[in-house]
């Protein structure tokens, strides 16, 4: 059954990969960079610090929670455990895969790029989308970085799917407490 799941897990991730145009190598090397994204979250920090004050700085503190858990996740815990090589580390397949980057770590069940950013849309969508709708919009985003770990030939799409289920649950859960810790908070000062 395992066997059967990593066949069609390679076939479409094959088949996807397959599926590139040169113009778009360069987007999507720019979407799957990290750095790429510091200017985003300064901003995003910014605003949410302008936006609701003191609370700001929590819901700040909660991405950074879920995306560290989400990350600890995946790299510390699952990559070692289950020693799933990366596409593009597997012989028989790099003559088959088009890479744009240097293939990077050994292993890459599950992805992290999609950890975090699946771990911060949701802490977002959850804490914040009641006032700002637009912030369910960042899935797309999440969607975007998490294509590119296939695109460039680090991640099968198990391992893609698995990070952003993992991202998403962690999320959930440091959402969770912040919402425990808001409400003790406002009943100690009432």
């Amino acid at each position: 059954m395992i066997d059967v799941l990593l066949r069609l897990d390679t076939d479409l991730f094959l088949f996807l990969n397959r599926h590139y145009a040169g113009w778009l190598d360069p987007i999507m090397v720019w979407f799957t960079e990290r750095n790429t994204w510091i200017p985003f979250y300064l901003l995003l920090a910014g605003w949410l610090i302008w936006q609701f004050r003191k609370q700001g700085g929590w819901i700040i503190l909660t991405i950074a929670a879920a995306v560290a858990l989400g990350d600890q996740l995946t790299s510390s815990i699952l990559k070692p455990l289950t020693l799933r090589p990366r596409p593009c580390h597997v012989e028989a397949l790099q003559p088959l895969i088009h890479p744009v980057l240097p293939c990077g770590g050994l292993y890459g069940f599950a992805s992290s790029h999609a950890a975090n950013t699946f771990a911060m849309a949701t802490v977002l969508t959850l804490l914040i989308a009641h006032r700002y709708p637009w912030v369910k919009y960042l899935y797309f985003w999440a969607i975007l970085v998490s294509y590119s770990r296939i695109y460039v030939g680090a991640h099968y799409p198990l391992d893609v799917l698995a990070g952003a289920g993992i991202g998403t649950l962690a999320a959930f859960g440091c959402v969770w407490v912040y919402k425990r810790f808001s409400a003790a908070t406002k009943a100690q000062s009432t």
